[in-house]
């Protein structure tokens, strides 16, 4: 799917036989909007705009921003095709026969394979993650089937992996099943704060289709069934934080405030003082300023964002930094956006070739990323050398 945002909502809006007026009638958007998008006079739009537009043509959101999967080469051997095998094997429904034969991987190795994997994710390696899914969750199957209950969390924390990853390249849909997946696994253990968790993946795979109202309540709903007391120890604090900050993101989508979200996620960062590890995510006061820098810089309050920003430690040869991988990169996008919107256009430009130093092929996959330099772009009437290498690196152009 190629093209800029305009000519994609072009064709989509001419195939449901739509004027301009008309659509911009349905998504309730101005019709010099859709109009300067489709003749390229803006080649971005925020994203619940683009939300409301992609409701109004009946497509997903991904039709419209071209989520497409941008590995490239980099794909060290992996299959998108083979990830989708593994998750929607006919084996899996009832009264199938098992595919899932031969000996079970020792539970140990399988939880350092679980392990070593999300690793890769956290770094930004999505190729070494693509190429060892299909092997790793049918390993986590088989060892499932054998032992039961003690194989729970290292086959949900596979089918969690897949989520993230196909989210990430725009494979929605196969995420979607993932995460399903992962919480049905989950379900059948004996731990509830593992089961809680998987519905964060199934909410922030609903936040990239768009479908922010019902984000936010799976993930706000699930943190008031697991709302810990003060007798709770920190991987509950922990799980619930983290459930509560993956709130945030949809409930700005929808143009609302997420003060609430950050205010109880905070008094329980605080708490813990510290950062604590829960089923490959982790959740300490940096992760609550984190959030708050992505909200405000969403919300268009450059000020408040940058406010936040400072809370986070950045990377020095005094200290490693509070946050790390893709995460790290993921907030110095939202400070990007902040600075653009406070004018500050060279430094947004240098913070997001910051970001991409973090993780090339996980950057080449980021909508904040290609839109913030589009609007970069159309702000120079000379592009820099900063602003040539982004839209290179991004393919803005394609």
């Amino acid at each position: 799917m190629s093209g800029t945002i305009g000519e994609r909502l072009r064709l989509a809006r001419r195939e449901r036989g739509m004027t301009q007026e008309g659509l911009a009638q349905a998504a309730g958007v101005s019709v010099d909007l859709v109009s300067k998008l489709e003749q390229g006079r803006r080649e971005s739009a925020r994203i619940t705009t683009l939300a409301k537009l992609a409701n109004a043509l009946d497509v997903e959101i991904s039709h419209l921003v071209d989520r497409r999967d941008r590995l490239g080469a980099d794909r060290d051997g992996g299959s998108v095709l083979a990830v989708r095998d593994v998750l929607l094997s006919p084996s899996l429904l009832p009264g199938m026969d098992t595919d899932d034969g031969g000996e079970p991987t020792p539970l140990d190795e399988l939880e350092r394979a679980v392990s070593r994997a999300w690793g890769h994710y956290w770094a930004g390696d999505f190729g070494e993650v693509l190429a060892a899914l299909p092997g790793l969750i049918g390993e986590a199957r088989i060892t499932h089937s054998a032992l039961g209950a003690p194989a729970v969390q290292p086959l949900a924390l596979a089918y969690a992996l897949a989520s993230n990853l196909m989210a990430q390249i725009g494979r929605t849909d196969l995420g979607l099943v993932a995460a399903e997946r992962a919480i049905i696994v989950a379900h059948t253990g004996n731990d509830k704060l593992l089961w809680a968790t998987m519905h964060a993946e199934y909410s922030w795979v609903l936040l990239h289709q768009g479908r922010y109202a019902e984000s936010e309540r799976v993930a706000a709903d699930m943190a008031v069934r697991i709302e810990p007391s003060f007798r709770d120890g920190e991987k509950e604090i922990a799980a619930w934080g983290n459930l509560l900050m993956t709130a945030v993101a949809p409930t700005v989508a929808q143009e609302r405030t997420p003060d609430e979200y950050l205010r109880l996620a905070g008094a329980g960062a605080e708490r813990l003082g510290r950062r604590v590890h829960v089923y490959h995510t982790s959740f300490a006061p940096p992760t609550v300023a984190m959030q708050a820098t992505y909200a405000y810089s969403v919300l268009k309050k450059p000020g408040e964002a940058l406010k936040a920003a400072k809370r986070i430690r950045p990377p020095s040869k005094d200290h490693p930094g509070d946050l790390k991988g893709i995460s790290w990169g993921a907030h110095l996008m939202d400070v990007a956006q902040a600075r653009f919107d406070a004018g500050h256009r060279s430094a947004a430009a240098a913070t997001l070739l910051e970001a991409r130093e973090v993780a090339p092929v996980w950057f080449r996959h980021q909508r904040i990323a290609r839109s913030l330099t589009r609007d970069i772009r159309e702000t120079e009437r000379r592009l820099t050398p900063a602003t040539r290498e982004l839209a290179k690196a991004l393919g803005v152009d394609d």
